[in-house]
C-alpha cells in the first residue's frame, strides 16, 4: 500500500511542480503575482481534449501546440498590459497588488469565456488507462506516462537555469533585477521570456492533467492555490525550491489523505501553508529567492 501511495505522490507531486514552476518564474523576475495561473493549465487541457476529441491526436502530441498557445497568450497579455504597466513608477511601487487585480480579471474573463464557447460541463476522455502492475501496486499507463513526462522537465528546468546562458540571465533576473540591468542584461526581453516559459509550462502542466482526471473551465483556480503553497514551500522566487516543494506536497497531501480522508485535504494544504508561513517564511529550501 506505501508503494501505492508513493506513486500516486509522485503524479500529484510531479504535477504540482510544473504549475508552481511557471507561476514562481514569473514572480520571481518581475514580481507579479499571478492568480490567473491556474486557468493557463485549463487551456492547455483543453487543446489536449479537443485534439483526441476531433482528431484522435495523443496528449503529448497535442502538447506543443498547447505550449504555444499559452506562451502566445503570455507575450499577449505582457505586451497589452505589462510592459507599458512597468514603466509606470506607480504601478511598479505597488506591483504585487496591481498584479493580483489585474490576473483576477484576466482569471474571470478567461473563465467565463472558456464557458460561453464549451459549456461548463464536465469533459473527459480515456487514453492509455490500462493498468501496469509492479512492486506490488498497480498504476494506468497513463499516470506512468505524467510521471516520466514531468520528471523529464523539471530536470530538463533545472539544467537549463544552472547551464544555459538565458537561464543564467533568468537567474541574474531573480537574484537583483537592478544589478542585472547594469551588466547589460536585456531586462524586456528577459521579462517576455519569462512569461512565455512561465505560461507555456502551465500549458503543458494542462496536458498532463487531462489525462488523468475530468476538466472544465473553472477547473484552474485549485491549481492556483496549490501552486502558491508550493511557492511558499520551497520558497518565492527559488525554481529548484518549487519544483521539490510540489513533490512534497504530494507526498504530504497523498499519504495524509489516504490516512485521514479527502474532507481533510485542504486542511492540511492550508495548514502546510501557514505553518511555512509563521516558521520559515523564505522557504524550507533555502534562504535566497534565486537558489536554483
Amino acid at each position: 500500500m506505501s508503494f501505492q501511495l508513493l506513486l500516486a505522490a509522485l503524479v500529484a507531486g510531479s504535477v504540482y511542480a510544473l504549475v508552481a514552476l511557471g507561476l514562481n518564474l514569473i514572480y520571481g523576475t518581475m514580481r507579479l503575482l499571478n492568480v490567473a495561473h491556474g486557468e493557463f493549465v485549463m487551456i492547455g487541457a483543453y487543446v489536449a481534449y479537443w485534439g483526441i476529441s476531433l482528431w484522435s491526436l495523443s496528449p503529448l502530441l497535442a502538447a506543443p501546440v498547447a505550449i504555444v498557445l499559452t506562451a502566445g497568450l503570455g507575450a499577449l497579455i505582457y505586451y497589452s498590459i505589462f510592459r507599458r504597466a512597468m514603466r509606470s513608477p506607480a504601478f511598479v511601487e505597488r506591483i504585487e497588488a496591481n498584479s493580483l487585480l489585474v490576473f483576477f480579471g484576466v482569471s474571470i474573463i478567461l473563465q467565463n469565456v472558456t464557458a460561453l464557447v464549451f459549456t461548463a460541463n464536465l469533459r473527459g476522455y480515456r487514453y492509455d488507462d490500462e493498468l501496469v502492475s509492479f512492486g506490488g501496486a498497480s498504476l494506468p499507463v497513463n499516470k506512468i506516462m505524467v510521471i516520466v513526462t514531468a520528471g523529464l522537465v523539471c530536470i530538463a528546468s533545472v539544467i537549463f537555469f544552472a547551464r544555459s546562458i538565458l537561464g543564467l540571465a533568468i537567474k541574474a533576473l531573480i537574484q537583483q533585477r537592478e544589478a542585472a540591468a547594469l551588466v547589460g542584461i536585456p531586462v524586456a526581453r528577459i521579462d517576455l521570456i519569462s512569461f512565455c516559459i512561465g505560461f507555456g509550462v502551465a500549458g503543458f502542466a494542462g496536458v498532463l492533467v487531462s489525462m488523468t482526471e475530468q476538466i472544465s473551465p473553472f477547473m484552474g483556480f485549485p491549481f492556483t492555490i496549490t501552486a502558491f503553497v508550493v511557492i511558499i514551500i520551497g520558497g518565492l522566487g527559488n525554481v529548484l525550491g518549487s519544483l521539490l516543494g510540489g513533490l512534497l506536497l504530494g507526498v504530504l497531501e497523498t499519504f495524509g489523505v489516504a490516512f485521514t480522508g479527502p474532507s481533510y485535504r485542504s486542511i492540511m494544504i492550508y495548514g502546510v501553508f501557514i505553518g511555512v508561513l509563521l516558521l520559515r517564511p523564505q522557504g524550507l529550501f533555502g534562504p535566497g529567492r534565486a537558489r536554483t
